[in-house]
């Protein structure tokens, strides 16, 4: 067990600084958000700040994703957030033309608004909680009640994210496990700091959610794990853990299976966020344990990191 413990907290600190969001806004909180796009790859997406004023940001530049690379940087968008001054150093807001279609794409979780641009490239805004605290805890910084607003421009097929739960540790706990793929290839970063923070925006932190559990009702974050290089795969266990420095206490948590399980990840580049739901497990099944382990056998094949996991 006291293995099991350390192994945990030590994936769970790897964890605990939040992912580069190259897709969402500065702003957080944010209402009323509008989404237009006209005929030049443009999109203009206009909202109202926490403070109340208006803000109306042109963006550009960038459409899908790059698989990783260690010689050539992650797309990313440009963005004016002067609504066109800094770019055309006009008010292209007041004349910018929508020339966005019916959304037609697949579904997206978190969806405010989406459309078909005249090219027939995808835009959408989604809007999300992802900085919440670990570990079930309450929130009590600013960032824990967050919302932001991301924007995703893409063509073609969205990220896969698979996931599994699967019992873990000879049957005596659950857990998740999965792999996040973009056109059939393993989506992962390049190193991350001692805290976790990646150090590329090829990296990508898939957040995990309990619901029901040990840590009240409704959904709880558990935890935020980044995806392993050179696979794309990634694995949790809900056991004991011992909270970060600077939560408001150091004291064990208790494991927090719940009744279902939420995994959601930013898809790499510009590509929209995608999420994962189902039911949690009952009690131990020898028989779906061992289908079970064939499928982690598959999905989590060459990840040494997650083998303890299986």
């Amino acid at each position: 067990m006291r293995r099991l413990l350390v192994l945990s907290c030590l994936v769970a600190l790897a964890s605990a600084a939040p992912a580069a969001a190259s897709e969402a806004f500065s702003d957080r909180n944010v209402r009323n958000p509008k989404l237009q796009v006209n005929g030049k790859g443009e999109a203009l997406v206009t909202y109202t700040r926490a403070d109340g004023s208006p803000r109306r940001v042109l963006i550009w530049g960038a459409v899908n994703a790059r698989h990783p690379s260690s010689d050539v940087p992650q797309v990313r968008f440009k963005h004016d957030y002067a609504g066109g001054w800094g770019k055309y150093r006009k008010l292209t807001w007041r004349t910018f033309r929508n020339a966005c279609r019916p959304y037609d794409g697949p579904p997206l979780p978190y969806l405010v608004t989406a459309c078909k641009a005249p090219d027939g490239s995808y835009w959408a805004l989604q809007r999300w909680q992802r900085t919440q605290a670990l570990l079930g805890f309450d929130p009590w910084l600013p960032e824990h009640t967050a919302w932001e607003l991301h924007v995703s421009h893409w063509t073609g097929p969205l990220a896969q994210l698979e996931v599994s739960t699967n019992w873990t540790y000879g049957g005596g706990h659950q857990g998740v496990f999965g792999r996040l793929t973009y056109l059939g290839q393993p989506v992962h970063g390049f190193g991350s700091s001692p805290t976790g923070n990646p150090k590329d925006r090829y990296s990508r932190n898939v957040y995990i959610d309990t619901f029901d559990s040990v840590y009240g009702a409704g959904w709880r974050r558990e935890s935020g794990i980044l995806t392993h290089r050179p696979t794309g795969t990634f694995c949790h266990s809900f056991v004991p853990q011992r909270p970060f420095p600077g939560y408001p206490t150091r004291a064990m948590r208790p494991a927090a299976p719940g009744k279902k399980y939420r995994v959601t990840v930013m898809g790499p580049g510009v590509t929209p966020v995608v999420a994962w739901e189902g039911a949690g497990l009952g009690r131990f099944d020898p028989a779906r344990d061992g289908e079970l382990n064939r499928l982690f056998d598959r999905v989590m094949a060459g990840d040494a990191i997650c083998a303890p996991e299986r």
